[in-house]
């Protein structure tokens, strides 16, 4: 019975663990890597095609990205998961597969044009279809024996719709040992769902450490804060524009918009319109208004027997195709609008802000994580202008930030996770952390608690039988070289694509009137004259 760390090890995303048993080969999540990540992964110690069962924590893709790209490699074992999680990723694997397609379409346009072969997607809406009929739904709270050997059983973590810790028993050669999983571990009184249920005994512990160095805001009302910035908002007579992620975050500002119209918090703007505006955003809706009753936390169950959709209200619009996107903005009706992406990197949101954020009476809500260098994080620092889909914005919108609301347990959280143990773990591993939070969350444990902790980079090899690492890997760090030339690449390949764009653009000059033609002129000699020309 070996522990191989391989995703998410001293890093935040492509969360994977590859847990091998005398008869079964497991692996614990299978996420995609996203973001900047400084260390290199090992590769998987055997073929995909050899994994019997993927064991996953919940839908988010930086734990379930990669599903369909080890079904692609011959993966043909069972994923379990809770009913939850199976519902969110039958759309968010599809949806990830078709941007990997469309993202390698880009890339062979641009191959072929420098005579480069052709690149292929990193696996295909066909691979997600046929890794999502593998799944297979687990109940919280049930023990299942995948063996004679291993039983599992799934624990509320709180964190997503569907999310779970996961416990492992593993009995072999006379030989028993439980090893738990704690998945994302959910920040406490959030809406809809419940608090992360803890765990009272395991040998070893594998725990997430996102937050170990940082501590939410506590005692914040986000009805009365959120019901504030729209009557402030719709009384000057502008829109309310959230940048939300689709799974999740949207659903939590969904609730808290029914609350305040359900209590008549916004005064004289009765009936105001709310969009949401995200297909992906719009399907992960409708997966949340089902009776999903082993999820709901107790007061969003009494509302569901009531007859009350918790997340469901008059006035509320779904737009699903471009052509409503593009409606939105022509309406000039005070309005909130709810879009993707949450950190204002890509999707429609990008037009809404482009349509509002010019205009003093509109607000920009900001209720999560904005990383650094997004359009988000530009906004929340106070930039004052801002590039979008190519023309400058000037920043007259009110930018509003609701702190507190991140889903995931902060350090205190995580302390009070780790401390409902009722006899010491032998060993807790921690993971899914940059180095900072490791380092303070692994330093107060011990203190407190005074468990031995653990922070393995990827490729070490534990042995839980023997309580021993038989490997502890060093960290191998991405090569600078590598970080810069994709940061060249991008440079030169956003140029590319600028370039392409235009010439689509030229070759319709026919449909402008004479002005906008004198303007597309006028602004191409302008750039010639810049950059110059080579004779």
């Amino acid at each position: 019975m070996k522990l191989t760390f391989i995703g998410a090890d001293h890093e935040v995303t492509g969360s994977m663990h590859f847990l091998q048993t005398k008869d079964l080969n497991l692996l614990i999540d299978c996420g995609m890597e996203q973001g900047s990540n400084p260390y290199e992964n090992a590769d998987m110690p055997i073929p995909y095609s050899e994994i019997d069962y993927i064991l996953l924590t919940h839908a988010h893709i930086d734990h379930a990205g990669m599903i369909p790209y080890a079904y692609a490699r011959g993966f043909r074992g069972s994923v379990l998961a809770t009913d939850a999680s199976m519902d969110l990723d039958g759309i968010m694997l599809l949806d990830s597969a078709n941007i990997q397609e469309q993202d390698a379409e880009w890339e062979s346009r641009k191959a072929k044009r420098a005579g480069r072969p052709e690149v292929e997607p990193l696996y295909t809406v066909e691979d997600a279809k046929k890794a999502i009929a593998g799944f297979r739904p687990v109940p919280y709270g049930k023990t299942e024996e995948l063996s004679d050997t291993v039983s599992i059983r799934f624990v509320d973590a709180g964190h997503l719709l569907g999310s779970a810790s996961i416990e492992i028993w593993i009995n072999e050669d006379g030989i028993s040992k439980k090893i738990v999983f704690s998945g994302d571990i959910g920040n406490k009184n959030k809406p809809l769902i419940r608090d992360p249920q803890y765990i009272e005994e395991a040998d070893y512990v594998v725990m997430e450490s996102t937050y170990g160095d940082r501590y939410h805001e506590k005692g914040l009302d986000h009805v009365a804060e959120l019901a504030d910035i729209i009557q402030r908002t719709l009384d000057r007579g502008g829109n309310v524009i959230i940048p939300a992620f689709a799974v999740g975050r949207t659903q939590e500002m969904l609730y808290f918009i029914r609350h305040i119209k359900q209590k008549g918090l916004v005064n004289g703007h009765d009936g105001f319109p709310v969009y949401v505006d995200s297909p992906l955003a719009i399907e992960a809706t409708e997966i949340f208004r089902e009776n999903l009753a082993e999820c709901y936390d107790r007061e969003t169950k009494e509302l569901v027997l009531s007859g009350i959709n918790p997340i469901g209200f008059e006035g509320l619009r779904l737009s699903v195709t471009a052509e409503d996107s593009k409606a939105i903005n022509y309406n000039e009706e005070p309005k909130v609008i709810i879009s993707a992406s949450g950190m204002c990197d890509a999707g429609r949101i990008r037009h809404h802000l482009k349509h509002n954020l010019w205009k003093p009476s509109c607000s920009v809500v900001f209720a999560g994580y904005q990383a650094e260098g997004t359009l988000g994080r530009l906004l929340q620092d106070g930039k004052k202008e801002v590039k979008i889909l190519g023309e400058a914005v000037h920043v007259e919108a009110s930018i509003e930030n609701m702190g507190g609301m991140s889903s995931h347990a902060d350090c205190d959280g995580l302390m009070e996770w780790i401390g409902a143990y009722k006899k010491a773990p032998k060993l807790v591993f921690l993971v899914h952390g940059e180095d900072s939070a490791m380092e303070n969350l692994s330093g107060l444990i011990k203190d407190k608690y005074g468990y031995e902790v653990s922070c393995p980079y990827s490729g070490s090899v534990f042995d839980l039988a023997a309580g021993t690492f038989d490997y502890m890997a060093e960290p191998v760090f991405r090569k600078k070289e590598t970080a810069i030339s994709m940061r060249n690449d991008k440079v030169r390949s956003d140029l590319s694509e600028a370039i392409e764009g235009l010439r689509r653009l030229c070759v319709r000059y026919e449909d402008f009137s004479n002005k906008d033609i004198r303007r597309l002129t006028a602004d191409i000699n302008a750039i010639i004259e810049k950059y110059g020309t080579e004779d």
